[in-house]
């Protein structure tokens, strides 16, 4: 089906009436809700771009990146954790370099014809919680997640994919810097994201909520396609704060810009003590 302006209106109606719910709901009604929303929302929107790619057997360019750069924290020996791997396809592609490979949603809607290798498990969460052993995990990886959560639930999930980590392991966490944004649907609408990304970042904002969860160091990388260096995180806090004085639609082209993008783009390494 074609990305048409009907389309997009459609999926933006219906991502924006749903995350109006989650936005106003209790933390235990939001336990139930991260998952039923999901799925009501690629039922009701069935030309969603994440069902659209589902049938797409060959690795993407930008997943290829992904892949590219996380095998160099990989190897036969890892055990790999990736949250909100929607359709799967980055998680069966490392399932082939690793030991074992957990992969954690609030959804199966996207994967239920899907066959999964022998060494992979998808398990199912509220949101919020991590179900795998506790200190079992040599790296997580996440991909725009955080930004899906409600910012009360943000730090608790944080909390619990330290817990997962065994001594000395890392979580790998990639979400759009907010001052570019929106980036959910509301994009084509709204100043801010008002479709389920409850919530969108900066590099700082990041980096303490990581260091309020207890990783004892944490990492900016800068770059694009698989190919990033590790750069002092007080000289993007410095472009952040510069960018965050300018108005929305100066600040959106400036910080939108594509070197811009490769500078601000928020990819976090937390790494736990060993």
């Amino acid at each position: 089906m074609d990305h048409t302006k009907e389309n997009i209106r459609e999926h933006y109606d219906v991502e924006k009436e749903l995350a109006q719910k989650l936005r106003n709901a209790t933390k235990e009604e939001r336990g139930k809700l991260y998952s039923s929303l999901y799925d009501e929302l690629y039922r009701r929107v069935p030309h969603h771009p994440q069902l659209r790619r589902k049938n797409n057997t060959e690795l993407n360019n930008a997943m290829r990146g992904r892949l590219k750069f996380i095998k160099h924290y990989i190897n036969t020996n890892t055990t790999f954790l990736e949250i909100g791997p929607g359709e799967c396809q980055l998680s069966f592609q490392i399932s082939k370099s690793v030991k074992y490979v957990y992969a954690v949603d609030v959804s199966e809607e996207i994967t239920k014809k899907a066959e999964f290798p022998n060494n992979f498990k998808l398990l199912l969460s509220d949101g919020v919680s991590i179900p795998v052993p506790k200190e079992s995990v040599d790296v997580a990886f996440s991909y725009q997640l955080i930004e899906h959560l409600h910012p009360d639930d943000a730090l608790e999930q944080l909390r619990n994919i330290y817990n997962t980590l065994k001594p000395g392991g890392i979580y790998i966490c990639f979400t759009p810097n907010k001052l570019y944004g929106p980036h959910d649907i509301s994009k084509y609408f709204d100043k801010e994201a008002t479709g389920f990304h409850l919530k969108e970042y900066t590099n700082r904002e990041l980096c303490r909520l990581f260091e309020n969860c207890g990783f004892a160091r944490t990492r900016v990388l800068v770059g694009a396609r698989g190919y990033y260096l590790s750069i002092p995180p007080l000289l993007i806090f410095i472009l952040e704060h510069l960018l965050a004085k300018m108005p929305f639609y100066i600040r959106k082209f400036v910080a939108g810009n594509a070197l811009f993008r490769i500078l601000l783009g928020c990819r976090i390494i937390g790494s736990k003590t060993r």
